[in-house]
């Protein structure tokens, strides 16, 4: 009798948030670290793609595309693939998958340090995320949104107010990885910024201390 008093409390707190269900952890694929195309031939080829054909991703090619944008390329210290002012990271991100082989549809939060997704939201989101996103065909299109957030405080800590300018150039060399590996992957991406902040925020259920800077459709291109 007091195991099932016991489980029924807990489930109570966690339908009041008190306690979070078990998180979904998903390992991403290795990283392949040599691509069909040099850093040359995706710096001239690379384009913003808005217009995506009705095909999923892999997930190898998620896996490279989170490493991309803020994976770990140095364990020892930490160091990300984009540039940090004073290595704090103030970036989040997250990918709202509509199509990829092995994931099921909903919003996923990318961790750097383990290299994998966990599941922050059931179901597609990509409707709900065109809508806020000023109805852009190209966020409803795509197998996979990329939605760059930051914690400002984490830069600003320590640079004051001159952090905000730091955050908003970081945003920037993660966006420009990320166009580089699509190109390499035969993908194609635009970096958007525009979309109301309160919505895009409510759909991804972010913190109150989280902002969102970029939105990243990433696709095969219709050519």
């Amino acid at each position: 009798m007091k195991g099932l008093l016991f489980l029924v409390f807990f489930f109570l707190l966690v339908l009041r948030g008190e306690v979070k269900a078990q998180e979904i952890r998903i390992s991403l694929p290795e990283i392949q670290r040599k691509g069909g195309i040099s850093i040359e031939e995706a710096i001239f080829r690379r384009r913003s793609v808005r217009s995506f054909r009705d095909e999923a991703l892999t997930l190898q090619e998620l896996s490279q595309l989170c490493f991309a944008a803020q994976g770990i390329t140095d364990e020892d210290y930490g160091f990300r693939t984009a540039p940090s002012a004073g290595a704090l990271y103030p970036l989040k991100l997250y990918v709202v998958v509509g199509k990829v082989e092995g994931l099921t549809p909903g919003v996923y939060l990318y961790h750097p340090e383990r290299h994998e997704l966990t599941k922050a939201k059931e179901g597609d989101q990509r409707p709900a995320l065109f809508r806020v996103a000023l109805q852009q065909n190209s966020v409803r299109e795509a197998p996979v949104v990329l939605v760059f957030t930051a914690i400002y405080e984490r830069t600003t800590r320590k640079y004051g107010e001159r952090g905000i300018r730091y955050v908003h150039m970081e945003i920037g060399h993660a966006a420009q990885n990320v166009y580089l590996q699509a190109e390499s992957l035969d993908l194609g991406t635009v970096a958007i910024g525009a979309f109301l902040d309160n919505g895009v925020a409510e759909v991804l259920g972010l913190l109150k201390n989280e902002a969102p800077l970029y939105l990243m459709p990433v696709g095969k291109p219709k050519h």
